[in-house]
């Protein structure tokens, strides 16, 4: 009789051939991403997107099914610069929204530190922000500004923090300024871990939880769907003002938190 998937030999077992994956991705493939990134191969055009664009998605749905996640998208990222704006639930958010599309990713400056991922979120042009900090928020908007404006896209978590996995938290209208004055469009994306979302709090954080024994635990938790719904983007033309952009952006991403 095989072993019920949350029993410790289960876990023990997934660690046993996830840990030799995971060694391979990093010492093996992340090289080879990195030298994609480097001129003049980050430049190629394949089916109509960058090289190292392309890389940086197939490395991150490599690594997230080593972690057990079988990703599923619905909807389509919008084409050209967009401000996505996205729940969160915990690190591997970012790599779940790599794996579909490339952005750059306002960060707290604590992921400086984690390992890997720090060097990871650096290396991929991640806009650092130092928390309680207005004069780091006015550099970190005035940079998503410029990098909108020439074409980039922005990845952002509008809640701030992450939290227990059961709910979402209230939306800073502030971090969508730049969209407005870059006149971009906001693309909501509703992260879903487990079916209906039931995984969530799993994913999360727990508390007094680091980084790094999250990324343990994690690495040994039973398979689930990683759900990454892309939904209906929100136009400057059509909502006035960054509150409102805001709230609209959390409430259908709480819709498609309830929806199979």
């Amino acid at each position: 009789m095989p072993a019920p998937p949350g029993s410790p030999v289960a876990r023990a077992c997934r660690y046993l051939y996830r840990v030799p994956l995971l060694l391979v991705h990093v010492l093996v493939l992340l090289p080879l991403l990195l030298v994609s990134m480097l001129p003049p191969w980050a430049g190629i055009m394949l089916h109509g997107q960058r090289l190292e664009h392309r890389t940086v998605n197939a490395w991150s749905s490599g690594l997230m099914r080593i972690f057990g996640f079988r990703v599923r998208r619905q909807g389509r990222p919008l084409p050209g610069p967009t401000l996505f704006v996205a729940n969160h639930v915990s690190w591997i958010d970012i790599t779940a929204l790599h794996s579909q599309r490339m952005m750059s990713f306002v960060a707290k400056q604590e992921i400086r530190g984690w390992p890997l991922v720090g060097w990871l979120a650096a290396r991929g042009q991640t806009i650092f922000h130092k928390r309680g900090s207005q004069e780091s928020l006015g550099g970190v908007l005035h940079e998503m500004l410029r990098r909108l404006r020439s074409g980039h896209s922005v990845g952002v978590f509008p809640e701030g923090r992450t939290r227990d996995g059961y709910e979402i938290g209230p939306f800073h209208a502030r971090i969508f300024q730049a969209a407005v004055e870059a006149q971009v469009p906001v693309q909501p994306v509703a992260l879903r871990y487990g079916s209906h979302g039931s995984a969530q709090p799993v994913v999360a954080f727990g508390a007094n939880e680091s980084f790094f024994a999250n990324f343990l635990r994690l690495l040994g938790e039973p398979g689930r769907s990683a759900d990454i719904c892309f939904l209906e983007p929100i136009s400057n033309q059509d909502v006035e003002g960054r509150r409102r952009i805001a709230d609209l952006s959390r409430e259908r991403i709480i819709t498609a938190m309830k929806t199979s």
